[in-house]
């Protein structure tokens, strides 16, 4: 499976296969579906036995429903497609940001009480399912209308008479309570050592774990030392539980780059690569101490440069040498995916270590749309089809599998049809990969895959380890992902959705689209429709195009402005007044030369003099005027932040969001 020399010889090193990361981070979708199809070498006979071995695996899966986990049934029962997942999905985010008592019961009160939790009272077969709804619909009615009683008494209806006089604050704490109680299946243990204790009944069936401890980042320096500490923590009983059983067969963890370090940023990448570099390596020779693994979990697009800069920074360490457990998220949902793979690959050729990757589909799809529709970015860095996404994912599989000699891959997914086609594309050599499932999900498929037996696969399992107060950000994350009724897992458990549907093919399906992206989600630049054009913004975590754009806005910068009243289109002369820099009062930006009485009476009478001509202009002429200044503001935006930046004293993003404004009030008025 290794690589010729010949073969070694043609691969891009790592600054060259960098640089193809960020040119292909908004690539046109239509030329990067085409690109990811054509790694994929899968010949009829292998479609039709992953076909086969997915209906299997469905059916098996319907044939034991008493195998699915209380998390699995949660996410059926209250998905996004109805108005109660909604509001719980809207609540338990938000609870976690309110500060206040009564602004919680008011929220509340808003996402709970006008929803019909009756309707999935003992719909499911499941004590924690239906252990949730009584919570839901209790807090629901108590917070609800008075009812009369002349209603029927149906549970709900008891239920509102015998707490009817709570109040909402208890309504509040009982709600905080029954996400505790939400928290035992969605969370492996509230401590590490509760949770590796608790991971012991599926240790005993084959399962590994991978311990998250939760978090969403810091926010302070004291945010960061307490998840440090925490994984230290986290490490030294991972590492005593593994008993120096390796990476592979042992327990490991997974850490967030974002929960180490407060600004963790492009903009302050000068100062949170080498903090974040040295925590990470830190972490890493714990592991490496215990011989265990460890994963630097993916979070959002705009941090990947920096986190392979750090990742880069660690993982070539000397200290590190011999160590085999050093491993990373990747996010086939990206379209930089495939050119990541390669300067991994380049990394792990020239350093001689082999690496961990976890390969998944990704977690953050909609805010990923949303932040490049708000910033009107060029494109977008995720695809907008699903079935873009599983397409990408059995790219980046081959990629991995083809390397088992430097990548150890780890395989996260729930769906049928992607784990048969992993089998299929591993051939024979069903060793040196695993399988990864969430903690709670995805138990009867994996019941039936994993084992050591020929056919059989190991599988990890990614086990949260937090308190309900962490849990609140994980959950969310949860719905969005598997809440949809187009969602796989979703599917899965529903009976009224063919298996037929679930099979097919997304090679299949995108060879045979002309147009790949998704015709309900436009560009950016198209966000508007036909009525205007967005504003183009600008991606300053693409070091490949921010740095363009620094280089422009630092050639203007030395240049000497003048401003002076234009009448007639003709600059009045005047005495002069320096404009100085209000961040370094010693540096002039230009001059300024003031309007006096005598040039404001003029241009008052020469405009009243052209005010005839102007309303004989048409409308249209008039919308090409402000369009032409949109466009113009756009082309110079370079001189025009250099300004804001100089004279105003604005940091780049807000001398950046002033010209959109601008643009977009000219092509809003147009």
């Amino acid at each position: 499976m290794k690589k010729s020399a010949a073969e070694i010889q043609r691969m891009p090193d790592t600054d060259t296969a960098k640089n193809k990361i960020n040119e292909s981070y908004h690539l046109d979708e239509n030329i990067s579906v085409e690109e990811h199809l054509a790694r994929i070498k899968i010949s009829a006979e292998g479609r039709t036995r992953i076909r086969y071995k997915a209906q299997q695996l469905i059916e098996n899966v319907r044939a034991n429903r008493r195998r699915f986990g209380g998390v699995d049934r949660f996410l059926q029962e209250f998905g996004l497609t109805t108005s109660e997942g909604i509001a719980l999905m809207c609540l338990a985010e938000a609870l976690l940001r309110i500060p206040d008592g009564a602004t919680a019961d008011s929220l509340i009160r808003d996402k709970i009480g006008g929803a019909d939790w009756d309707r999935h009272l003992g719909k499911a077969d499941d004590l924690f399912v239906n252990a949730s709804t009584w919570a839901l619909m209790l807090t629901g009615k108590v917070i609800g209308d008075t009812e009369t009683e002349n209603q029927s008494l149906s549970a709900s209806n008891i239920a509102g008479k015998m707490i009817a006089r709570l109040g909402e604050p208890i309504v509040r704490q009982a709600m905080l309570h029954s996400m505790k109680i939400m928290g035992q299946q969605f969370v492996m243990g509230r401590t590490i050592e509760e949770a590796i204790s608790r991971a012991s009944e599926s240790e005993k069936l084959g399962y590994t774990h991978s311990y998250d401890m939760l978090g969403e980042g810091a926010r302070s320096a004291e945010d960061a030392e307490h998840y440090f500490k925490s994984y230290e923590t986290a490490i030294n009983a991972i590492g005593k539980a593994a008993a120096g059983r390796g990476p592979v067969t042992s327990p490991g963890i997974s850490i967030k780059l974002s929960a180490l370090h407060p600004r963790y940023e492009y903009a302050q990448r000068e100062k949170c690569v080498p903090v974040l570099s040295e925590k990470l390596l830190a972490l890493a020779g714990k592991c490496a101490h215990y011989g265990i693994g460890m994963t630097v979990d993916a979070e959002e697009a705009h941090r990947l440069e920096i986190s392979l800069d750090v990742i880069e920074n660690a993982f070539t360490d000397p200290v590190l040498k011999g160590w085999d457990g050093f491993g990373l998220a990747i996010q086939s949902y990206q379209k930089r995916c495939l050119h990541l793979v390669d300067w991994l690959e380049a990394l792990a050729e020239k350093t001689g270590q082999r690496m961990m990757v976890r390969l998944v589909k990704g977690a953050y799809w909609d805010s990923e749309i949303k932040y490049a529709q708000i910033n009107g970015l060029p494109g977008y860095p995720v695809f907008t089809r699903k079935n873009a996404t599983d397409v990408a994912y059995l790219a980046n599989a081959a990629k991995l599998l083809a390397r088992r000699d430097i990548f150890y891959p780890m395989f996260a997914t729930h769906n049928a049809y992607t784990a048969a086609a992993i089998m299929e594309l591993a051939g024979d050599e069903d060793d040196g990969f695993e399988f990864q499932r969430l903690h709670g999900m995805g138990e009867p498929l994996y019941h039936q895959i994993i084992g050591t037996d020929k056919g059989k696969y190991p599988c990890r399992i990614y086990a949260p380890v937090g308190s309900h107060q962490d849990l609140l950000p994980y959950l969310v994350r949860r719905l969005l992902e598997n809440g949809a009724n187009t969602n796989f897992v979703n599917r899965l458990q529903n009976d009224a959705v063919p298996i037929g549907e679930m099979l097919v093919d997304p090679l299949d399906y995108m060879q045979k689209l002309d147009d790949k992206p998704h015709p309900k989600i436009p560009l950016p630049a198209n966000l508007f429709g036909a009525e205007r054009v967005n504003s183009a913004g600008v991606e300053f975590a693409n070091g490949a195009v921010s740095s363009l754009l620094l280089k422009k806005i630092s050639s203007t910068v030395g240049a000497p402005f003048a401003a002076a009243p234009l009448i007639g289109g003709v600059a009045r002369i005047g005495t002069a007044e320096k404009v100085l820099d209000p961040a370094d009062n010693s540096r002039v930006v230009g001059a300024v030369t003031f309007a006096t009485k005598e040039d404001m009476a003029e241009a008052l009478h020469t405009a009243w003099q052209a005010f005839p001509d102007w309303k004989s202009t048409s409308a249209d002429t008039r919308a090409q005027c402000l369009e032409r200044m949109a466009d113009l503001m756009q082309e110079n935006r370079a001189e025009l932040m250099a300004l804001c930046v100089r004279e105003a004293g604005k940091t780049l993003p807000d001398a950046l969001a002033e010209i959109r404004e601008a643009v977009d009030f000219c092509r809003y008025y147009a």
